[in-house]
């Protein structure tokens, strides 16, 4: 017996086709209404990521529920719509950058529960720079050669923030305010550098194991950073054949495995 579907049905369908087709189109697509979109979310995921970096001289304040709350809202919103324009949900759902953006949005909507995981937020750096979003648009506007480099700053200021959240809430929290804060950054610049004016010193086992972290990883990150602005310029183009992502600009073969490769002029 063929199974019948009632107009109601096909109309809910159809509307819910039509509806990822335009968020498909927006996020995904290359027209100048898309970029123009796509530039607006950049422009409102940078506002949030500066939320997350004042959050801790921030959360005194009354207003805070209210802006954490608001900032939840457009994250959840930004994740279902990016799953809902996705051709593979089950798919999408595996990629660690939307695993970073659901515990984003779980902090946000547990802010006292979650207070002391606060500082990881600023993982929605990483995450965004991590994705495509980013660099269609910019890439319209030649920066698409500069991405590796952005790359490498976006994880060392990832990292420094995420490292400067940790000592405030576990180290300097107790003073509070702006100087509390403005002294865990201080020392998370100074100890990443091996400056060590050694002025200001975390207390205990604990202190002396984070200040080592923080050395090994952030010179491991300020070389990456220096490898990606003096070594040859490559540009991001997958290989058909066997998925290598960067090749020279003017390369005609795949240095892997010698497909013929079609490179862009533009170079994104």
């Amino acid at each position: 017996m063929t199974a019948k579907h009632s107009p109601h049905t096909a109309e809910t369908s159809s509307r819910g086709g039509s509806i990822r087709e335009t968020l498909r189109r927006l996020y995904h697509g290359r027209t100048p209404g898309a970029i123009r979109f796509q530039l607006a979310v950049i422009v409102i995921d940078i506002a949030i990521l500066a939320f997350f970096i004042a959050t801790p001289l921030l959360q005194e304040t009354a207003s805070f529920l209210w802006l954490d709350y608001s900032v939840a809202a457009l994250l959840a919103a930004d994740i279902a719509a990016r799953l809902f324009a996705s051709s593979d949900i089950a798919r999408q759902l595996k990629q660690p950058t939307v695993w970073v953006d659901i515990f984003i949005l779980l902090t946000l909507l547990f802010p006292a529960t979650l207070a002391n995981l606060g500082f990881l937020r600023i993982l929605r750096l990483w995450s965004l720079s991590r994705t495509g979003f980013l660099w269609r648009p910019l890439g319209r506007y030649g920066l698409g050669e500069w991405r590796e480099t952005v790359h490498a700053v976006i994880n060392l200021l990832t990292f420094l923030f995420i490292i400067t959240g940790f000592v405030y809430t576990f180290f300097f929290r107790s003073a509070g305010g702006l100087t509390a804060y403005i002294d865990a950054l201080y020392f998370t610049v100074a100890t990443v550098t091996t400056t060590g004016f050694g002025d200001i010193v975390l207390p205990g086992v604990w202190g002396k194991l984070t200040a080592i972290v923080t050395m090994i990883i952030g010179i491991s990150l300020f070389v990456r950073l220096a490898q990606s602005i003096f070594r040859p310029a490559k540009v991001f183009f997958p290989c058909p054949q066997c998925a290598l992502q960067r090749h020279d600009p003017d390369a005609v073969h795949c240095k892997a495995c010698g497909h013929v490769l079609k490179i862009p002029d533009e170079g994104v």
